[in-house]
């Protein structure tokens, strides 16, 4: 397990592989020699967050804790994103690119209100979720679809603050959009037993949930306890797996690979879903340490990228990013 380093003018805030090399939501690019290469045009302030689509033909930029974003297809501006300004300083902002089954690519995002999710259409505009809608009071934050395009999960907040995960069928809320206003697909009593402060699609089906240090101790056979690592099946509407997390919170950013995430709090960590147990960590690459997607304190998000082939995990740095060789 090696960790190379390559040396930055300035720390991205958005990465993303395209083939070897790597890229930023604003131009940059690094290949295997490291050296920096940089497009005729860039974007920069007052973005300080970037997502890219798995097909890489969109991304977006954004302000993580303010109102405005811009969605790019390559360096054209598609369109400028925007969201509600309630409460927007004390969380972050929620969007996703992602494909669904149909082969539409769409931007899914709270363009009028904090908690109302809306599935647009990246390339025209389209709002495939306009209708009647009675939102619950809830903050939806981390947002990412299924690989398949089928499932939403949102990853949020509700007061007093305490963190919440949600899941919807997205085939379901285009022909009815309320579906997205409900408790979803994930049983509220399922996950409410242990603070949600991250989550990712494992496959098509399973997603994995983790829970920070707030919340009982648990113990019902349906819920996730505080300081776990969950396996849910949609498919089947349980818990596969539910273990302890040792010694570290999980942090805002879980990234699959396999049958396995990668924990991204302090250092990064790599985790068995099944058991939980830790397989590998690098304490020598920083991480921040993100414990929720809300706080009246902001604390920049870990930018990190996966390769494809899940043989290279890149970090961003303050100087540098760091390129570890997983196992």
């Amino acid at each position: 397990m090696t960790v190379e380093s390559i040396p930055v003018k300035a720390a991205p805030k958005a990465l993303a592989w395209q083939g070897d090399e790597l890229v930023s939501g604003c131009g940059r690019r690094w290949g295997r020699d490291g050296v920096e290469r940089k497009a005729v045009f860039t974007w920069s302030l007052p973005f300080d967050a970037g997502i890219t689509s798995a097909s890489g033909r969109y991304s977006a930029v954004y302000q993580e804790r303010g109102t405005q974003g811009v969605l790019l297809e390559g360096e054209r501006v598609v369109r400028a994103l925007n969201r509600s300004d309630y409460q927007a300083p004390n969380y972050d902002y929620p969007l996703a690119l992602g494909t669904l089954g149909d082969g539409r690519e769409v931007v899914v995002h709270c363009p009028d209100e904090y908690n109302v999710l809306q599935v647009e259409d990246v390339a025209s505009g389209e709002r495939l979720t306009a209708g009647r809608r009675e939102p619950q009071d809830v903050f939806h934050s981390r947002l990412s679809l299924s690989p398949d395009g089928r499932y939403l999960l949102a990853v949020g907040w509700f007061w007093h603050p305490f963190g919440i995960a949600m899941v919807y069928d997205t085939a379901l809320a285009l022909t009815d959009p309320a579906t997205l206003d409900g408790e979803g697909l994930l049983p509220a009593a399922a996950v409410l037993t242990g603070e949600v402060t991250a989550g990712c699609w494992l496959d098509v089906d399973r997603l994995v949930l983790a829970t920070g240090t707030e919340g009982g101790s648990g113990g019902e056979e349906s819920t996730l306890p505080a300081r776990h690592l969950g396996v849910w099946s949609v498919s089947e509407g349980r818990w596969l797996h539910r273990n302890p997390i040792a010694n570290a919170e999980p942090g805002v950013l879980l990234l699959p690979r396999g049958d396995h995430v990668i924990s991204l709090f302090g250092h990064p960590r790599l985790l068995d879903t099944a058991t939980g147990r830790l397989v590998a960590e690098w304490p020598e690459v920083d991480v921040p340490m993100k414990a929720t997607c809300f706080g009246v304190s902001h604390v920049p998000s870990p930018v990190a990228a996966l390769h494809p082939d899940g043989t290279q995990l890149a970090i961003a740095q303050a100087q540098s990013l760091a390129l570890i060789t997983l196992p």
